[in-house]
């Protein structure tokens, strides 16, 4: 490509966005940056090439699944396949098709799948931000390439970005793709843990990937992992329960056993033994379930929620979580950074997040467990602990103006069956936040329920899956995204969103934190904005009709983002400042970025992610609350399954 038609394309708006955090890229440095530029469009062409020729040879059985693969620490080379493909690093370069994810008042008719209406302000406000960023500003002497400086692109442009770097993560098995690596940051040189596929961060790249029409990398993805699950790996000499699913795999390439010179490609899974504070994940099998039901319902192909390999895999993992145990209520029972919050925060007991996630894999599961003699009994325990989950959820977790005046006048020691304190929570718990806080329009589910014990503390992604999953009834929903406009400062503000709210501060945060340096208040865990909850909240906005909520969302986002090179979370009250630990490049910002994006394109498509209540489980719901939710239960009572 000669000089001048670089120069006009560029004038053009046809040139991509270039990457600041490269060197070559400084503003004192341009020339450089267009050099590698043309470089880079040449060697993305080239990738390109090679992964369509890649695909076109891939078949859809998988290599490498069979009786022996991975199930001793000890490598046997009988036992593991032998991958002779030439692996490339990263297929890079391919970028969005035209048009995906834009948002203008042209197709804002179909945001609203039910009755076509809109906020028209937001649509004009985001359209406004759009064509701001589409200016392009140019700074020379006498129009001088070397002097030329590249400021902003446009929206596409970050979205074409996002695809790039997405490709660049993708993580590939016997020459065949199977997940996405949680970061690839340039600019630290100590990866952790961070270089491997995590369950529970890959979900939102497996749902771009899918909305895209790759199905492939997911199809893959899915049954590798099921063949890691129950590993034999022990932490202490203890072995994990039949079922579970490891946090996260690595791609191992070792050495044959007999030959100095041949290597083979094995997935080295990590159940928590080596994580910081070795917690085994509670939420990966609940994420595995919702992942193969959304790649059904986006491929058609449903040969493989059929296999009776992972049939067998979904009852094992729904076995695990119904198992009965000392626990007497229908919530889940889990330690303390066992999910997304994966540091201690308080969080051990009955966490909303694994509540609304662990509802989700259930309806999920029914609808996917093939109708056997086998399945009859699992399915009618299923059938009981949704009923009983969502009425626990509905009636105990909720919080809003009216029900917190209710509890400030709790009376305390009550013991009868119709005791309406059932839970013998004291009204002093109440923090003063919350009181101020609480709007008279809108409310919330509450954190995590215990005897004598309520985290008012608001959970983002556990409120927000609640109204994908329909575990909060419409009206709750509705609440839910009220209450989230009506602080919108303090929970998006200058980035969305905020992973809970308010942060723990000072001796709350040293005894419950154990003074964790990383959990500083207002910072990761601790009330830090996470930008791949972005995907969570368009969801949750578009099932109830209100999209315009998170597209105001996403142009906030689109301002930094990119800009700041993806970074893992945000610190400070308004999400002002780049993490102080945040990894760049985190795969799932940029993943969770591009979901929303495509969502918001055609919200028809965030079907495949929706669960709704069908008429049984909505009738046996309304006959436990016919009469008076908090009805006398005495002996005469006990022959009831539902345990509320």
């Amino acid at each position: 490509m000669g000089t001048s038609e670089a120069v006009l394309q560029i004038l053009c708006g046809a040139g991509p966005r270039l990457f600041y955090s490269n060197p070559c890229f400084s503003k004192s440095n341009s020339r450089c940056a267009f050099e590698f530029h043309f470089k880079c469009s040449r060697r993305r062409a080239s990738s390109c090439s090679q992964f369509l020729k890649r695909s076109s040879m891939l078949q859809y059985g998988v290599r490498g699944i069979g009786s022996g693969f991975l199930r001793n620490a000890k490598i046997d080379p009988s036992c593991l396949q032998h991958c002779k493909c030439q692996r490339d690093e990263s297929v890079g370069g391919i970028t969005s098709e035209d048009g995906v994810g834009t948002w203008f008042v042209d197709n804002a008719k179909k945001l609203n799948p039910i009755n076509g209406m809109v906020n028209a302000s937001n649509i004009l406000e985001f359209q406004e931000l759009k064509q701001e960023n589409e200016v392009m500003t140019f700074n020379g002497t006498n129009g001088a390439l070397g002097d030329t400086t590249f400021h902003k692109v446009s929206i596409d442009s970050i979205e074409d970005e996002a695809w790039e770097l997405l490709r660049e993560s993708m993580v590939y098995y016997c020459g065949s793709p199977i997940g996405t690596i949680a970061a690839k940051d340039p600019t630290s040189s100590n990866t952790l843990n961070y270089d491997q596929v995590f369950i529970r961060d890959f979900i939102p790249s497996g749902i771009a990937f899918l909305l895209k029409g790759e199905y492939e990398i997911v199809r893959n993805f899915i049954l590798h992992t099921l063949q890691l699950q129950s590993w034999e790996k022990t932490m202490d000499c203890h072995s994990p329960g039949q079922g579970l699913m490891p946090a996260s795999f690595k791609v191992r390439t070792v050495p044959l056993d007999g030959d100095d010179y041949a290597t083979e490609e094995v997935l080295d899974p990590d159940f928590g033994e080596a994580a910081i504070g070795r917690v085994a994940p509670v939420d990966s099998g609940l994420w595995w379930i919702i992942l193969l039901r959304a790649y059904g319902k986006c491929s058609g192909d449903l040969s493989v929620q059929e296999r009776v390999d992972v049939q067998t895999g979904i009852k094992m993992i729904l076995k695990l979580c119904i198992a009965d145990g000392f626990d007497m209520f229908p919530t889940l029972l889990v330690t303390d950074g066992s999910c997304m919050i994966d540091r201690r925060m308080g969080i051990h007991g009955h966490p909303l997040e694994i509540q609304a996630l662990f509802y989700s894999a259930l309806l999920c599961a029914r609808e996917m467990l093939a109708p056997e003699d086998g399945s009859a009994d699992l399915l009618r325990a299923l059938n009981n602990r949704l009923v009983a989950l969502s009425f626990h959820i509905r009636e105990y977790y909720w919080i809003d103006s009216k029900k917190l005046n209710e509890i400030y006048r709790y009376k305390t020691e009550e013991y009868s069956y119709d005791a309406v304190n059932k839970f013998n929570i004291y009204p002093d718990q109440i923090s003063p936040w919350l009181v101020e806080w609480i709007p008279n329009k809108g409310g919330y589910l509450i954190g995590n329920l215990q005897p004598a014990h309520m985290d008012f503390r608001f959970f983002s992604l556990g409120n927000l899956w609640s109204v994908v999953s329909s575990l909060a009834t419409a009206d709750q929903s509705h609440a839910i995204l009220d209450l989230i406009e009506a602080k919108w400062v303090d929970l998006v503000a200058d980035m969305p969103f905020k992973i809970c709210y308010p942060a723990l501060e000072g001796r709350e945060w040293q005894i419950i934190t154990g003074s964790d340096p990383k959990n500083t208040p207002w910072s990761y865990h601790n009330a830090g904005s996470w930008p791949t909850l972005l995907w969570q909240f368009t969801v949750a906005c578009i099932k109830m009709n209100r999209p315009e909520i998170a597209a105001r969302a996403v142009e906030i986002a689109e301002k930094r983002v990119s800009k700041d090179n993806w970074p893992e979370y945000y610190d400070t009250k308004r999400g002002r400042f780049i993490g102080k630990q945040a990894r760049l490049f985190q795969t799932w910002s940029i993943a969770g970025y591009l979901v929303a994006k495509l969502l918001l394109a055609d919200p028809n498509k965030a079907k495949i992610l929706v669960t709704e209540e069908d008429s049984e489980l909505v009738n046996a719901f309304s006959c436990m609350i016919s009469a008076n939710p908090r009805r006398k239960r005495g002996r005469k009572d006990l022959k009831q399954t539902y345990i509320v």
